[in-house]
């Protein structure tokens, strides 16, 4: 019985491994599969783009050269090959040029100048997604974003509705704005990981319903994974509530959540009204208590984020100013921006280009 024993502990390891393996292998195989199928789009785009240009097709014709690849090759190959799809291969030809850099889209062969590489990638349906931004910083970043977190078309699709990249820039000066359209965010410091406003959409609260603090707390915690998400880059979640004593008086924060990049916690306090200097005074407090009762050695001083429904600018300028802790105010917005707002945004952005609504 005891051998039996023996033989079932190495059976189970056996079992994960052989698990392991063959998870491992069908992720590689839907990889290499996503890899083949953006190369070969990508060359199909240029083929086009290549025979338009060299039959200096008017635009009428280059369309009708589309209705008929449609036609004739989804007759041979089945679906995949629609006017849509085969416009999305010509324009992503032209949006997405070879890099000759370390962390380019493609690598090529020399003589034929056909991609052979694509590292690192996303799918088909994310460049589809990526297409339909005109502006090429925000398309850059949005690429590099969807590479470096993995996102889900699901993810990538929220991101760009929920003006990401356009929340990031404006507290950016230009050449600030280039660097993370070439690498993504980066973070660095505090500051770089925190947006304003924050885009709580997900959280389905309408902004005309009445809604209490501990109810934008409990919706926050049912969509965790979303919220984590709009919070970005290495937010771990660690408690709701968390009680700190002292002298025998209890209180509690929020939200507490850590970032390993900046290996410091993030303490969260939600404010269904407007910013006031109360509230900067209490997460003042609760960050020299993390400071110094709770920051492991090697760590970073804890952060403090006020996530209020409004915000006074000039006057979350004086009271956030000569803390010795790093405390930030950010609004928060229940629903998505209007196209617009988008707009308007998007033009206080330095080195932005946006064409006027016609």
């Amino acid at each position: 019985m005891k051998n039996k024993g023996i033989i079932l502990s190495n059976y189970s390891y056996l079992f994960n491994r052989i698990a392991e393996i063959i998870a491992e292998a069908r992720t590689k195989v839907v990889r290499e599969i996503n890899t083949a199928q953006v190369l070969a789009y990508w060359e199909i785009g240029r083929e086009i783009v290549e025979f338009e240009q060299k039959g200096k097709l008017r635009a009428v014709y280059g369309e009708a050269l589309i209705v008929r690849l449609a036609k004739d090759m989804t007759e041979r190959f089945g679906k995949g090959f629609s006017e849509r799809n085969l416009r999305n291969m010509r324009t992503f030809y032209l949006n997405f040029p070879i890099r000759q850099t370390l962390s380019a889209e493609f690598t090529e062969d020399k003589e034929s100048r056909t991609p052979t590489k694509l590292e690192p990638m996303v799918s088909w349906s994310h460049y589809c997604e990526l297409l339909k931004i005109e502006e090429p910083l925000a398309r850059s970043f949005y690429e590099r974003e969807a590479i470096q977190n993995n996102w889900s078309v699901r993810e990538l699709k929220r991101q760009i509705n929920s003006m990401l990249f356009e929340r990031l820039a404006l507290s950016k000066d230009t050449k600030a704005v280039m660097k993370m359209a070439k690498k993504g965010q980066v973070i660095e410091k505090p500051e770089d990981a925190i947006k304003d406003p924050y885009v709580l959409e997900f959280l389905n609260l309408k902004e005309e319903t009445s809604y209490s603090e501990s109810q934008l707390e409990q919706a926050l915690i049912d969509k965790l994974q979303d919220f984590l998400l709009e919070l970005g880059k290495g937010f771990t979640f660690v408690a709701r509530q968390r009680r700190i004593t002292i002298v025998n008086r209890h209180y509690r924060i929020d939200l507490v959540f850590y970032n390993r990049l900046l290996k410091c916690f993030l303490l969260i306090d939600l404010k269904t009204g407007e910013l006031d200097h109360a509230d900067v005074g209490q997460m003042n407090f609760y960050l020299n208590y993390f400071r110094e009762n709770e920051k492991a050695e090697g760590e970073n001083n804890p952060i403090g984020l006020i996530l209020c429904a409004q915000k006074d600018n000039i006057f979350a300028k004086y009271v956030l100013g000569g803390l010795n802790n790093k405390v930030f105010a950010s609004k928060y917005k229940l629903a998505l921006p209007s196209e617009k707002e988008l707009r308007l945004e998007l033009k206080s952005i330095p080195g932005m280009l946006v064409k006027d609504q016609d």
